[in-house]
């Protein structure tokens, strides 16, 4: 695998514009809100809701927003969302997969499927690609946290499975049951993380160009300004040159 890719290709453009963070904050106010509804409000006692925080406040959401997210959910009158996962093949045969929330199940599945159509794609069934990945725990750390040995040492020690490190950073993957755990076990030893998420893990890669690479991500985009959509997640394979001539268009 290209080493760009490992911090590219699963659950990319997670440093979005400034213009698109209200958006995104809307997701993680969505994502609160449906934890503490459906568990319980106290972050402490729900786990889900634990990690939703964590990955909020790892975004720099303000913790005006999350209280307001709770105390929807406590309140009662939060929309009842359906929690939906799409998958399906984007340009040149990559596997994508869309996860969702929506009030609407009709009117998210119309907009994603037409999506894909209109990107070069194709929206399949549940199953079609989920094959191909692993859902996954994921910490991720910036460089100078440590060398590769130390890291490797605290995430053995936190439980984790595997770690990935490179002139980036490192991520530490773990089973997703265990993404609290070892994620708290972790920051007690590392300090706080850049990022905790549950994710979509490919085992199987497909390598794109530049042409292939431009065109998947007029779909990503195209998708993640859906408001329903909560995240997206391929399993392309690109060069570092490849990656490199994205970033300077």
């Amino acid at each position: 695998m290209a080493g760009h890719s490992k911090w590219a290709n699963i659950q990319h453009r997670k440093g979005r514009q400034d213009a698109q963070r209200a958006k995104l904050f809307s997701k993680f106010s969505k994502e609160i809100t449906v934890a503490a509804k459906m568990g319980d409000p106290d972050p402490d006692k729900n786990p889900r809701l634990r990690l939703a925080i964590k990955v909020a406040k790892g975004q720099s959401m303000p913790n005006d927003n999350i209280d307001r997210a709770i105390k929807k959910a406590s309140g009662g009158d939060a929309e009842d969302y359906e929690e939906i996962r799409y998958e399906g093949y984007g340009p040149n045969g990559v596997a994508v997969i869309v996860e969702a929330m929506t009030d609407n199940r009709n009117r998210t599945a119309s907009t994603v499927r037409s999506t894909f159509t209109k990107h070069g794609g194709n929206l399949g069934e549940t199953g079609s690609v989920g094959f191909m990945f692993e859902r996954k725990g994921a910490v991720s750390y910036p460089a100078d946290v440590g060398d590769a040995d130390t890291v490797m040492m605290a995430a053995i020690e936190a439980g984790a499975e595997d770690v990935e490190s490179g002139d980036e950073g490192h991520i530490i993957w773990c089973a997703d049951s265990d993404l609290n755990d070892v994620s708290t076990a972790l920051e007690a030893e590392l300090g706080e993380s850049q990022e905790t998420k549950l994710l979509w893990r490919p085992t199987t890669t497909t390598e794109l160009d530049l042409e292939a690479m431009q065109k998947l991500m007029k779909l990503i985009d195209a998708l993640e300004d859906d408001d329903d959509v909560q995240t997206v997640t391929t399993n392309f394979e690109a060069s570092d040159e490849v990656m490199a001539q994205l970033a300077a268009e």
